[in-house]
Formats: C-alpha cells, structure tokens, sequence
C-alpha cells in the first residue's frame, strides 16, 4: 500500500493482523499476553523525506513505488504530521518561481514536532554560493510570516545552516512535558504519540526499582531522562558524537541530575566493565560505584551482538525495546534461559506497514 493511499477506516483490522502475527511468532517463547498500544490512524509521522521532480514550470514531490520502483506524485502525504502537509504546499509554491533556489533540488526533507516547530533540508546537486543563501533566507522569512521553521541546504561537502539545525520536542509523559533537542539528519522516534506511550510502558515497567539503571543506545535521551526518575541513578552510553551532545543538552534542559552519559559502543562498554580495556572516555567515571539491577537496551535492527547478550543476561531486569521482532526473537532465545519475560508489548510506530516495534520486560528467572 502506497503511504498516500492509506485507508484509516481499514486502521483496526491491519493492527490487529499484526499483533496476531507477532503471538503467532512468539508463541513458543512467550506465553504472557500481548499489550498492543495503537497509534493515531493519521498524520502520525513527525519527519518525512520525499525527491522532487522537475517539470517544466512544475515542481512537485514524488516517492518511488516499493515494488515496481516507478516514481509517483506526492501532494499529499496522510501519514506525515498536519504541520509537514502544510509546509509541503507553502514551500512548494515559494520554490517554484525562484530559479536560483529550485536548480538542481533533488530532496526535501522535513522535520516537525508536537511542539509546533519545523526544520526543512534542501538537498542539491550543486554547489551552494552567497547568492542561493540570500534567495533561501527571503524564502524562509516568508514561510516564518506563519511557521516556526528553520532551513538548511546540503549539497557534496557542503551543510548551511541558517539559524539552527533542530526543533525542540516536548513529549507529555505522565501529566509532565519533557524537551528534547532532535537534530536534523539524526535519529529520532517518527511517532511521536507512540513514543510517549512507549516510554510510560517503560515508566510502568521500572516503577517499582529501587537501584541503578544501565542503558545501552541512548541516543539522545529519549528514554534516558523520563526513566531517571524510576532510579538512584542512570548511566547510559552511546557511539554518536551529535547524540551524546543532545543528551547533554536535553539533561540540562530538563534539570535531570542523576543522569551520566559516556559516548562508547555496546561493545566497548562490554570491554570496560569486564576490565579487558580502559578508556580515556571514562575518566571521572567510577562504574564500580553503580549498582545496576536492571539494563535498558535499545538496539538497532541487528539486535544485540554476543558479547552484549552476555552482559544483558547478568542483570536481575531486562527492558528490550526492538525495532526489528526477527531479531528479538533470536535475542529472546538466549535471555529466556536465564529470565521470564514478564511483560510484552507492541507499539504500532508504523501503522500500514508490516514493522513491528516491540517491548520485553524480563526478570531474573
């Protein structure tokens, strides 16, 4: 099903035809009942990416067919937040009179948020000089006359930022708005209802921890700062430079005090903690003074590698969220001969598609 022809009245039967999927895939593993937490049948995407065909005097956004591969129009886009609908009209209209600004456009991207604000990227091949800076900052002063929006342009070796590069989130979890710096061309949740609703599951789950946490792959905090508050103590790791700058930023923001975050790999922490390296990265950091029960994992589709699952299944509690069920279930095959899987959940991030974002709670069996 192509994303602009969904259809939010067949909304209930697809979700639950993937939450029978994921039972019937798990069956064997898990035998606890399935939360299933739905999302918004509409307009539930936060970011969007699309090409841009030129035509004559027409400029137009366009995606590419899964199966055949053949490009079609986009002018509408129901999945994507009411603010990128907008934008796409409004810039759209502005870029095509300009020709300095639609040369050799090929990509716009958009970035929204709950909170109302919008960081477009124009992608281009050609190199961006003075002139095209001054014909995209009257663009964007006009789409500012009704929009909190920022522009950026990329091009080969090029990145020009014309005032900032993100938007700041504000997700209400449990009666409490946290904000969170989400910056252009990184990671971040696209759902951003689900998301508040998987990290309340999250809440639920730890709500009753009286010790340290552990978390591999933060990110940018995203579960990091609502959980600290379950915990003494948070220490949580993460490879990207620009995440762990926005960790930085979101913990300050949000006035999190009990929170620490080391920029190393799953793999690398797996070394320090078992002593087999040291790290520069790790100075003023005494890990022996935490006292983690419980580990958060966050894993990219390729799930946990051994040397983590080692780690992982020393811990009394387990929180697993996965963006891919193939691999959790592989995963789940070495946790459950040392853990019971207490809890599990299914988030419908990406409602129409057969994804599957999935949520274990495991304690030590």
């Amino acid at each position: 099903m192509r994303p602009t022809e969904i259809d939010p009245t067949q909304y209930d039967q697809l979700l639950n035809e993937k939450a029978e999927q994921i039972q019937q895939q798990f069956s064997g593993l898990i035998d606890t009942q399935l939360e299933i937490f739905r999302s918004e049948p509409l307009h539930y995407r936060q970011r969007a990416e699309f090409r841009v065909w030129h035509e004559g005097d027409d400029l137009y956004h366009i995606m590419f067919d899964q199966q055949s591969k053949s490009k079609y129009r986009v002018d509408h886009f129901p999945p994507g937040s009411r603010l990128i609908n907008q934008l796409m009209q409004d810039l759209l209209e502005l870029l095509k009179p300009n020709p300095i600004a639609r040369q050799k456009l090929f990509q716009i991207d958009y970035l929204t948020s709950l909170s109302g604000q919008a960081v477009i990227s124009l992608l281009y091949h050609k190199q961006l000089d003075d002139e095209w800076l001054s014909e995209i900052g009257n663009i964007r002063a006009k789409l500012r006359e009704k929009y909190d929006v920022q522009i950026i342009g990329r091009a080969r070796k090029q990145k020009h930022i014309l005032d900032s590069d993100y938007v700041i989130e504000s997700l209400p979890i449990n009666g409490r708005n946290y904000d969170f710096k989400q910056i252009e061309n990184s990671f971040t949740q696209p759902n951003a209802n689900v998301n508040c609703q998987m990290i309340e599951w999250a809440l639920d789950c730890t709500s009753d921890s009286k010790s340290d946490l552990l978390e591999l792959y933060c990110g940018a905090g995203n579960f990091t700062l609502p959980l600290a508050q379950n915990f003494n103590r948070v220490l949580a790791t993460e490879i990207s430079k620009s995440s762990v700058n926005a960790a930085q930023f979101n913990i300050a923001r949000n006035n999190i005090e009990n929170v620490d975050i080391i920029r190393m790999s799953s793999e690398e922490f797996t070394q320090a903690i078992n002593k087999q390296r040291t790290f520069s990265r790790l100075d003023g950091i005494d890990l022996d003074s935490y006292r983690c029960n419980t580990i958060f994992v966050d894993p990219p589709r390729a799930g946990l590698d051994d040397n983590t699952l080692e780690l992982v299944s020393g811990y009394d509690n387990i929180l697993y969220i996965s963006c891919n069920p193939d691999t959790l279930f592989n995963n789940l095959q070495t946790l459950t001969q040392t853990h019971q899987v207490s809890r599990f959940a299914l988030f419908d991030q990406f409602p129409y598609t057969h994804h599957a974002e999935c949520g274990v709670w495991l304690t030590k069996a």
